[in-house]
């Protein structure tokens, strides 16, 4: 049995970076570790070029997420002017880059996002956590930077809601209240919930089905390097409320 702080995330639109190789930027479809360290750093005002901080948080806290609802999937196609690299060059301004159109370049990029998904995060603190569970929840509900989910275009539309349970276990903290925004809305791929934990988290109450190799554990937010970690996830059938479609 563990203390743990746990909040909802929803949003029109999210999107959960996985490896980006070309034009192609995909999509998971559940929060990565990296996102929610983010999110975390974004709310307690941590910058992403001070390192010290940022590798804090990456060693303080493990992740566990219910998905509610999938959302359903969604790719943007983006057409964006660049001008041809050059070392000798420096373009500061985005004016700056567009002023010789002879020398632009039309990039093609596809973004894939997850649109009406919903969440339950639970934050579980390391004995050396640089912040305890209720600074956590503080900065959560008063945070520094905007919050969003994966992509800046991608704001919340509902408040996170934190609580803090102490002394329960994994699946119970997950699975903890009646969260309002399932009420309220007809959220797509409703039929079953997901539960997803990193794999040397005490996962009292859960029993993985499948084992899952995601590369977002930050090595460097400046570099943009991310390193592998092992997932577990089990499926559990969560039938929507009587009358609602799924």
């Amino acid at each position: 049995m563990r203390d743990y702080l746990v909040f909802q995330l929803y949003g029109p639109l999210a999107s959960w970076g996985e490896i980006a190789v070309g034009e192609l930027r995909h999509s998971a479809s559940h929060p990565s570790r990296s996102a929610l360290l983010g999110l975390l750093g974004a709310a307690l005002g941590v910058r992403r070029d001070d390192a010290a901080a940022q590798a804090a948080l990456a060693d303080g806290y493990q992740f566990a997420v219910k998905q509610l609802a999938g959302g359903a999937p969604l790719r943007d196609y983006h057409t964006v002017q660049a001008p041809a690299l050059s070392k000798k060059i420096t373009h500061r301004t985005r004016r700056q880059e567009m002023a010789d159109p002879d020398k632009l370049n039309t990039l093609l990029t596809s973004r894939e996002y997850y649109a009406d998904s919903f969440y339950v995060v639970a934050v579980q603190a390391q004995p050396d956590a640089p912040h305890t569970l209720d600074q956590l929840q503080h900065a959560l509900e008063h945070p520094v930077f905007t919050l969003y989910l994966g992509r800046k275009s991608c704001p919340l539309a509902l408040p996170l809601a934190p609580k803090i349970l102490p002394g329960v276990s994994l699946k119970a903290a997950l699975d903890s209240g009646s969260w309002p925004t399932l009420a309220l809305f007809k959220l797509p791929g409703r039929r079953a919930a997901r539960y997803f934990w990193e794999a040397d988290m005490d996962a009292d109450g859960l029993s993985a089905s499948q084992t899952h190799t995601r590369h977002d554990q930050p090595l460097s937010r400046q570099r943009w390097q991310f390193a592998p970690r092992q997932e577990h996830s089990q499926p559990v059938s969560a039938p929507a409320p009587a009358g609602e479609p799924v």
